[in-house]
């Protein structure tokens, strides 16, 4: 399984990504191994996520998501 995740950063921003396996990706960033983003917008918590049934759709939906606005994002979270 692959999966796309959000994380809500300590500035109140998200950082969107995709993973096989998501509490390990999720220490990887919060130990500064993450993506460059999380290393200066601290991740806080995962807040989101969808699962896949192959890498390539996860890719895609991932590309999808970081294309959209806060505003956007947020409704996805919020389950709007």
């Amino acid at each position: 399984m692959y999966y796309i995740y959000v994380l809500l950063c300590k500035d109140g921003s998200y950082y969107i990504g995709s993973t096989n396996d998501i509490q390990k990706r999720f220490l990887d960033h919060l130990n500064g191994r993450g993506a460059r983003y999380t290393k200066s917008h601290k991740p806080e918590k995962l807040i989101y996520q969808e699962k896949f049934s192959t890498k390539s759709e996860a890719l895609k939906r991932e590309a999808e998501l970081k294309k959209w606005i806060k505003t956007q994002k947020s409704a996805l979270i919020n389950g709007n």
